[in-house]
């Protein structure tokens, strides 16, 4: 059993030893023969910068699993490192599962591939099943790509341990990633993340029977779920389709992207399941492709520039709304065409109180009775809008806010369907929605076809999203929302950064104002306080290993500065809320814009820090 030992910090005598060691613990393990010729040529070379880049920090495995480029050496994805930490998680799970043998794990793949190193997320899905079918664990192993929320929906379907999405969502394409769940049915969080880690250290060295895959190939313990899921899953789906007439007559045209991924085949088929007639795809960028050759960022969240392709079939044919799902489909941004011609891209925040809304007026028009409000709950995350909130108080029923991340929000709704509530809509502002609770995380592929069908019903009334959107606000309270992120690969300077908003004028003091901006309240998730609290503590939990700082503004504004846990981000969330009644938008907007300008000077510096902002 080999332990991994921490890297030396520096350079000299003590980092070259302790390179020597893991390249050579490499040589000997590293079966790939890709990879392992690369290491040799390194040493070889006695190129030590690129070695460094290789080996210098093993991968950390948190709460979203691994993400980090495909690649030679422990700080990337590649067949080794696969190994590596499906044998720890493997450990992990026969200790907290007595029946692991009996229920097994469901494992998927999107269709990354990175042919210098000969990685890709299918060998990768193939090696971590030879992993657990080596140790007696049956596995339920797609043999195609699939959606990222499948996985979460095969282990609550069919009862298993938990699960393994291998993808890098819409990061770029030399990244890959490898995502967990647990078993109900929800994305780990702590303390598994730690006790995973932990036992991927003391299992380093691969099994006897780890490089073998063609083990796998006719075992008894090999099941493909593909064809039942498949079945299973859209119908479960047609229980959310309200207006099956409506969706047959819709004169709404819709144009579909999967932006390279695997999103075409499914979004098809929940088109069907609603009595849709297929939205058009998007030619160049319907099959799945690696390279994603059309788009700088396969992140249908950077609106306009991604959506190009897909306007322009719009426009052709003359249709109304696009619907781009990001390359693993569980995200899910909309655009819709104007009167005055031009594309309006809902942010995340928007579609979510469109989905929010349609989700609960669908629920009230089968649901009368009004005793069923109180154990009715949407939530949404803590950097999302309030909107949510806004709906919930005017309508009776209950919200809730989590932390970052649909694992918060995914095991907060498992807790409240096991105590007999009815969750009807889960958000957060990064464009993913969970508009079906038979999956725990954000879902592209239901929340398209829902919001296809909120939109050709709302046709019906000669309404468009846009003016849906306004009415909402007009009847809740707008909710102006501005978030955008400032790029830093100095972990250095950003704990900088923070540290300063800790200590601002003074040892231990946060600021008071930012520009001309009172601030009225503070909440700091990553030591814990929340000056609103009598006690000081905040409720939602805190954690070191992240910075997250939220300011309550005197004028309503709210503002949280966050580090990514998988990019190079510092990223701020700003909103302001209004009251209900028809509030001016515009003059709302320039307070908010003022608000950001503010907190961009003063709080992020980012002359000072030669920080990169968002490219628009």
């Amino acid at each position: 059993m080999a332990a991994a030992a921490a890297a030396p910090e520096g350079s000299g005598p003590g980092v070259d030893t302790w390179l020597d060691r893991e390249t050579a613990q490499w040589l000997r393990w590293d079966k790939n023969p890709l990879t392992l010729e690369l290491v040799k040529r390194l040493i070889e070379e006695g190129n030590k910068e690129e070695l460094q880049k290789c080996f210098g920090a093993r991968m950390e495995f948190g709460t979203a699993g691994l993400r980090a480029a495909m690649g030679a050496g422990t700080s990337r994805m590649n067949d080794l490192t696969i190994i590596q930490t499906t044998q720890g998680f493997c450990r992990y799970l026969e200790k907290h599962f007595s029946n692991l043998k009996q229920r097994g794990v469901v494992i998927s793949f999107d269709a990354r591939a990175h042919p210098p190193s000969g990685g890709s997320s299918r060998r990768f899905a193939r090696l971590a099943a030879t992993t657990f079918i080596s140790q007696g664990i049956p596995v339920y192993l797609f043999s195609d790509i699939t959606p990222t929320p499948f996985v979460p929906y095969t282990i609550s379907h069919l009862k298993l341990c938990a699960g393994i999405m291998i993808t890098a969502s819409h990061n770029p394409k030399q990244d890959n990633g490898y995502k967990v769940y647990w078993d109900n049915g929800a994305q780990i969080i702590f303390p598994h993340d730690k006790g995973i880690s932990e036992a991927i250290k003391e299992n380093l060295e691969p099994w006897p029977e780890a490089w073998n895959d063609s083990l796998i190939d006719g075992n008894l313990l090999l099941h493909n779920p593909s064809a039942s899921i498949n079945k299973d899953y859209f119908e479960d789906l047609k229980k959310y389709c309200f207006h099956r007439s409506v969706n047959r007559e819709t004169k709404v045209k819709f144009v579909h992207t999967s932006v390279h991924g695997v999103g075409h085949d499914f979004v098809q088929s929940a088109f069907r399941a609603f009595d849709f007639a297929p939205p058009e795809a998007v030619p160049e960028q319907k099959d799945p492709d690696p390279e994603f050759p059309t788009v700088i960022f396969p992140n249908p969240e950077e609106g306009k520039r991604v959506l190009n392709l897909s306007f322009d079939l719009a426009d052709k044919i003359k249709a109304q709304i696009v619907l781009a799902n990001d390359p693993d489909a569980d995200r899910l941004a909309v655009a819709e065409k104007q009167d005055s011609g031009e594309w309006r891209v809902f942010s995340g925040n928007e579609l979510g109180a469109l989905l929010g809304w349609w989700l609960f007026t669908s629920w009230k028009e089968k649901n009368q009775d009004r005793s069923a409000l109180k154990d009715t709950y949407m939530l949404s995350s803590t950097v999302s809008s309030k909107i949510l909130r806004a709906i919930a108080l005017k309508e009776g029923f209950h919200f809730e806010e989590t932390l970052t991340g649909f694992k918060w929000m995914g095991n907060r709704a498992k807790q409240l369907i096991d105590q007999g509530k009815n969750v009807l809509f889960a958000f957060e502002e990064a464009i993913g929605y969970m508009c079906c609770p038979f999956v725990l995380d954000k879902d592209g592929v239901s929340a398209a076809v829902i919001t296809a069908e909120l939109a050709s019903f709302l046709a019906t009334k000669n309404l468009s999203l846009s003016q849906q959107l306004k009415a909402i606000y007009v009847e809740y309270g707008y909710h102006i929302t501005k978030a955008s992120y400032f790029i830093c690969h100095d972990q250095g300077t950003i704990k900088t950064i923070f540290e300063n908003l800790r200590n601002y004028d003074g040892k231990n003091n946060y600021p008071k104002t930012c520009g001309k901006f009172e601030i009225s309240g503070i909440r700091d998730l990553t030591t814990g306080y929340d000056d609103s609290q009598p006690d000081k503590k905040a409720v939602l939990p805190s954690s070191r290993s992240s910075q997250m700082i939220t300011f309550t503004f005197a004028n309503g504004g709210v503002a949280t500065m966050r580090t990514s846990g998988t990019e190079p981000k510092i990223k701020y969330y700003t909103e302001l809320c209004a009251p209900p009644g028809n509030s001016d938008p515009e003059q709302l907007k320039k307070e908010l814009n003022e608000l950001v300008s503010a907190i961009e000077e003063y709080f992020f510096q980012p002359q000072k820090y030669n920080l990169k902002p968002k490219a628009e």
